[in-house]
C-alpha cells in the first residue's frame, strides 16, 4: 500500500485518499501571490497543529487522512529571507493559531550566509559576518543544501524557499542546480518524506523551467485568472504533473481547483472545475 502524507489542503487530500505519495519532490510553480507560498504556510500550520492535538486530526485534516503518515518534523529552508520576516508575514496574514503552530513547531534553516557570499550585499544588511568581496572560505551553497537534506529530510517535510532565489543568484550554475534536483528526486524515495520546491513563474528561462518540471515527481501550478462574471481575480491550482495523483483527478473529472486564502482557513479549495 502506498504511504501518503497529508498536504494539509483537506479537499485535495480527500480526493487523493489521504494526501501526496511519501517520497516525492513536489514543485510549487506559482505566479506571484497566486498561492504557492500560502500553500506551504497552511500545510505547515495544519500538520503541526495535528502533531500537538492528534485527537483533532479528522477536524483539521479530514477523515481521509486517518491512515496517512504524519511527518516527524517540518523544515523550512530560506536563502534570502529571515525567520522573523516569515513569521511576521504569517502573523499578519492568518489567525493566531496558525502563527502559534508555525512559531512553535516549524524548524527554520537560514542559508543566507552562503547565499550572499561573494555578492555586493554588505554583511550589515544580512546580519552575517561575511566579507562582500571574499572568494575564500565557507561551503558552497548547494553543498550546504545537500548536506542539510541528507541530515534532515528522512521522514520529514522540507520546504525550500526558493528555487527562484537560487536560479537568480549569479554564483550558482543553473545546470548544476537541475542536476541537484534530479539527485534529490532519486534520494527522496529512501527519505520517505515530502520535499516542496517553490518556483515563481516567468522569472527564469523557459528551458530551465521545463528541465525542472521534468526533474521532479509532481508539479502543482498556482495561477491567477479573472472571472468573466466578475472583475475580481480568482486563484486556481492545477496538478500539472503527478503520476500517482492524476488518475484520481481524472476519475473525478477534475481539471483544476478554485482556491481562496483567508485568515481563518489559510489556503483552501472552495470549488473545482469539471472536465467538459
Amino acid at each position: 500500500m502506498m504511504k501518503k502524507i497529508p498536504s494539509g489542503i483537506s479537499d485535495l487530500d480527500s480526493i487523493l485518499k489521504g494526501g501526496l505519495p511519501a517520497g516525492s519532490v513536489v514543485l510549487l510553480f506559482t505566479e506571484i501571490g497566486a498561492g504557492g507560498l500560502e500553500y506551504t504556510y497552511t500545510a505547515s500550520a495544519k500538520l503541526l497543529k495535528v502533531r500537538e492535538e492528534p485527537e483533532d486530526l479528522s477536524v483539521i485534516l479530514g477523515d481521509e487522512c486517518k491512515k496517512a503518515i504524519l511527518p516527524d518534523e517540518i523544515h523550512y529552508i530560506t536563502f534570502s529571507r529571515t525567520k522573523e520576516d516569515i513569521l511576521q508575514e504569517v502573523k499578519m496574514s492568518f489567525n493566531q493559531d496558525y502563527y502559534d503552530a508555525i512559531n512553535a513547531g516549524l524548524e527554520f534553516k537560514d542559508l543566507s550566509e552562503a547565499y550572499f557570499r561573494r555578492t555586493m550585499v554588505p554583511s550589515s544588511w544580512t546580519g552575517k559576518g561575511t566579507s562582500i568581496f571574499s572568494n575564500n572560505g565557507g561551503t558552497d551553497l548547494l553543498s550546504e543544501l545537500v548536506d542539510f537534506l541528507d541530515k534532515y529530510a528522512k521522514d520529514n517535510v522540507v520546504i525550500i524557499d526558493s528555487l527562484t532565489d537560487l536560479l537568480t543568484n549569479s554564483n550558482i550554475d543553473d545546470e548544476k542546480l537541475v542536476t541537484v534536483v534530479k539527485g534529490m528526486r532519486r534520494a527522496s524515495k529512501a527519505w520517505g518524506g515530502i520535499i516542496y520546491l517553490i518556483l515563481a513563474k516567468g522569472i527564469v528561462d523557459k528551458r530551465i523551467e521545463y528541465l525542472l518540471t521534468d526533474s521532479v515527481d509532481g508539479v502543482l501550478s498556482f495561477e491567477w485568472s479573472k472571472s468573466r462574471r466578475s472583475s475580481q481575480r480568482q486563484r486556481y491550482m492545477t496538478v500539472e504533473k503527478f503520476m500517482s495523483v492524476l488518475p484520481h483527478l481524472k476519475r473525478e473529472k477534475i481539471s483544476r481547483f478554485t482556491a481562496e486564502v483567508t485568515n481563518y482557513a489559510g489556503y483552501h479549495v472552495v470549488n473545482y472545475e469539471k472536465i467538459r
